[in-house]
């Protein structure tokens, strides 16, 4: 493991640090309640009259829910969306957008919710995450998802969160396969989350640097690497662009996609739109495993 306190932006200063990750004050107050409006607006006509599962209890000892979207006649494949928030914000009711697209691809969509910091612990949050998976190899066959097809994605903590269920280590121990998830597309990742320790958003998660790098997915072993895409927006936060441009290389299954015109918050929009590069990229990966 990298030294702890050698890690990327540990040269920087609080306040540029803040500006790196900061993505909520690079949007402004304005420009960011538009876009939570968007997605819930989005999600809820995504999901409207969809055929599906909502509401079902994944992991009994938190009692957390997932929703299943856009199920068939037969197994479909399925892609487990991971909220973003920071690990302290958001919802499954507002991260359904790319349900309705998917549908149309031949793809179901599952959304869980996880308790969220500081509530929960993140070593909490990244269990329930796998939990969700979990869920969907064991009993996804019940509500029309292909056990054998999980495609895991999620955006900026939601990203963190997929690529703790990419590594190593967590699946034997849960009686899952190592490639249990079968490829992964992370928007705006977070994979080495020492910086975190010094960003306002530790208040709620509050790590240490022995944590965060326990917690890091660039810092753990990956001995199957799933087929992956990492996404950002070209106009996304620094820290985030440097993440997955940091992770790209060590993850050499992967591919990196920086979306032009996309920042932070919109750039996972685009998996709603089936002839944007991201839905693309997204139907091209589900299809492929």
């Amino acid at each position: 493991m990298d030294d702890l306190d050698d890690w990327p932006g540990s040269e920087l200063s609080d306040e540029e640090l803040d500006v790196a990750y900061n993505v909520r004050r690079k949007a402004g107050p304005e420009l960011f309640d538009r876009y939570m409006a968007r997605y819930r607006a989005m999600s809820e006509a995504a999901v409207d009259g969809l055929p599906g599962h909502p509401g079902i209890v994944y992991d009994e000892a938190s009692g957390e829910r997932l929703d299943v979207w856009g199920t068939g006649e037969e197994l479909r494949p399925v892609f487990v969306f991971l909220h973003g928030g920071y690990w302290m914000a958001l919802s499954r009711d507002v991260s359904s957008f790319m349900a309705e697209m998917l549908h149309e691809q031949g793809v179901a969509t599952v959304v869980p919710d996880y308790t969220l910091a500081p509530k929960a612990t993140l070593e909490e949050i990244v269990r329930q995450a796998r939990a969700s998976v979990a869920w969907v190899y064991r009993h996804g066959r019940e509500h029309g998802l292909d056990p054998e097809r999980i495609v895991v994605g999620g955006s900026s903590a939601g990203g963190h969160l997929t690529g703790m269920t990419m590594v190593g280590g967590w699946q034997e121990p849960l009686g899952l396969p190592a490639d249990v998830v079968k490829a992964a597309m992370p928007f705006s990742g977070l994979f080495d989350i020492r910086p975190i320790t010094r960003v306002y958003v530790n208040e709620a998660v509050r790590l240490d640097l022995a944590r965060a790098a326990a917690l890091s997915p660039a810092l753990l072993p990956a001995p199957y690497r799933c087929p992956a895409v990492l996404v950002a927006g070209e106009d996304d936060g620094d820290g985030f662009l440097a993440q997955s441009r940091m992770f790209h290389p060590r993850w050499d299954a992967g591919d990196l996609m920086i979306v032009p015109g996309r920042d932070h918050f919109d750039v996972v929009l685009d998996l709603a739109d089936p002839d944007s590069a991201v839905g693309r990229a997204l139907v091209d990966l589900v299809r492929a495993v």
